[in-house]
């Protein structure tokens, strides 16, 4: 089973999708007013430890507020306190219900969060807990000019399913609570595994594509050698299944990955994530067999090289079916059990074995086409994470990777890898598109310098390579920096990828074969040798042919 032109540039576009790392699974960017007295809280993240009639129950997470006294850092200098709705329940008009030393449950709505806060206090809680009318979580901020230093108590916003369960604990005996919000550390040793994982996938993709290249040369210039009747016939050509990136495919590529980006986010749900939950499956099945099958068959050739004609799909090789049932196997288990801890294992299998696959037979003819593409996508990517929300009040794209609009389950476009000394929980993730856009590059790299028959200094793969390992790693400093707020990746990889090569073209003289030619232009020398060496062979055989002469 092989990928064929058309499926490869459906499944492009979706791994075009998600280009980012998104840094905080919870957090939304609402519009948040200038900092003023008592009003200049950062906000963070709390945890909500809860006990119900003794009994410890699920934890909540919520965000602070930007008013009030901030939440404890460490758990051990918190206490647990119990919990009590005030009356009315919005906590607009004063309370008719005093709850000293408690931590009041109130709902959103009909009111300014800071007046729900100076009621809560004045019946005499020590904590304000406000439960939103949504499952996403906003930044409570305080209208301009006045100040708030009279609000002395915590205040933390909830999901709705949270303040429900809460509400109805409290119907079954005594609740309570204890808020505190642990730091993160600086860097997470996920990080690290997920920069390993996209550097050495493009490394793999872009010696297994070189090598390629490299053994259909050697093919062409035996059949040259041969003679001119056996010199590759069309079928011959398009069983090799390459497809170039032209300009007009690369403009059009980020143009329908943006239209697919909008259908997602206005009519993502259960129903579509299953959808893509397939399609990731049967693009991940045939990269997970093709990858399996192109090592498997330097140990076996023999059933690598041997056709099987099945109906519909046409000739197969006998080690593409033996191994198809183990691939769907995979596939099939993933997508059945892809909400357990461990299904991130199997999710970046799959992903980087659909990368890999693809990376093998999209290629990029010059660096032309590669500087639309990635320019393109750079700007793709700053629209839609930080543009978007001046039209659509919120990051398109995180909220799409992340997976608000459908129960919290974001789309499997992306490699992931769980954050093991975050208190937080959740997850370092990186989209295919930062890893495959500049992967097409990288690989057009290694292509051109073994053709040109560049070492490893004087050529461009290194320096590429290294410019997007750079690339990446900005990119995660930048995450940092920014509180976990999404980051776009493209914005730093593209510069130090793109730009390395230009730079290296202009200041080497060879800027202009790399731009219009590319891999053409390092193989003409190289061809031209070697037909004048074949037609030297051949009149050679011709005219020092030995004489058959009779013996007496």
């Amino acid at each position: 089973m092989r990928f064929h032109g058309v499926w490869v540039g459906r499944l492009v576009i979706l791994l075009l999708l998600l280009q980012l790392c998104v840094g905080d699974d919870i957090v939304h960017n609402d519009e948040e007013e200038p900092k003023q007295p008592g009003c200049n809280n950062s906000f963070v993240l709390v945890k909500i430890r809860n006990w119900i009639n003794g009994e410890e129950s699920t934890e909540y997470v919520g965000v602070s507020a930007r008013f009030g006294q901030g939440v404890s850092e460490r758990e051990e200098e918190s206490h647990s306190v119990p919990l009590a709705m005030l009356e009315p329940l919005n906590s607009c008009n004063e309370s008719v219900k005093m709850v000293p030393n408690h931590a009041a449950l109130v709902w959103r709505g009909d009111c300014t969060f800071t007046t729900k806060a100076r009621i809560a206090q004045a019946a005499g809680a020590v904590s304000l807990i406000i439960v939103n009318d949504k499952e996403e979580l906003y930044k409570m901020v305080c209208s301009k000019n006045e100040t708030y230093t009279d609000i002395t108590i915590p205040s933390v916003m909830v999901p709705k399913s949270a303040g429900e369960s809460l509400e109805k604990a409290m119907l079954h005996g005594e609740v309570r609570v204890l808020l505190f919000s642990p730091k993160r550390p600086i860097v997470d040793i996920s990080e690290v595994f997920l920069w390993v994982m996209a550097v050495g996938t493009i490394l793999g993709a872009s010696f297994w594509s070189a090598w390629t290249a490299k053994e259909a040369a050697q093919e062409h210039y035996r059949r040259l050698k041969e003679g001119a009747d056996s010199y590759p016939t069309e079928s011959d050509v398009e069983e090799k299944d390459i497809v170039d990136i032209n300009i007009v495919s690369a403009v059009l590529f980020l143009v329908l990955a943006s239209v697919f980006l909008i259908l997602l986010y206005y009519f993502m749900s259960n129903w579509f994530l299953i959808l893509l939950v397939v399609l990731f499956c049967i693009g991940g099945f045939e990269g997970l067999q093709t990858c399996v099958v192109s090592l498997l068959s330097r140990w076996f050739p023999r059933e690598a090289g041997t056709y099987i004609n099945v109906p519909v799909l046409g000739p197969l090789s006998k080690l593409g079916l033996i191994v198809a049932p183990f691939c769907i196997t995979f596939s099939v288990l993933w997508g059945v059990f892809r909400q357990a801890s461990f299904a991130w294992v199997g999710q970046d299998i799959l992903g980087i074995s659909l990368i890999l696959t693809v990376l093998q037979i999209v290629r990029l003819p010059n660096i032309k086409v590669s500087t639309v593409l990635l320019s393109c996508a750079f700007f793709y990517d700053i629209f839609w994470v930080f543009v978007s929300p001046l039209i659509f009040q919120e990051s398109v794209m995180i909220v799409v990777a992340r997976g608000d609009k459908s129960n919290g389950e974001g789309i499997p476009m992306l490699l992931k890898v769980p954050r093991l000394y975050d208190p937080w929980g959740g997850y370092s993730i990186i989209g295919f598109g930062d890893i495959l856009l500049p992967g097409l590059l990288v690989s057009f790299c290694l292509r051109y310098d073994w053709m040109a028959k560049k070492n490893f200094f004087n050529g461009y793969f290194l320096w590429t390579t290294i410019g997007y390992g750079v690339g990446l790693f900005t990119t995660y400093v930048a995450l940092n920096l920014m509180d976990g707020n999404g980051q776009p990746a493209l914005l730093y990889i593209v510069p130090f990828t793109l730009g390395t090569v230009i730079l290296l073209g202009w200041w080497r003289k060879e800027l202009k074969d790399l731009w219009n030619n590319g891999e053409d232009a390092s193989g003409k020398l190289e061809t031209s040798t070697q037909s004048n060496e074949a037609q030297n062979n051949q009149l050679y055989h011709e005219d020092f042919t030995p004489l058959d002469i009779p013996q007496s």
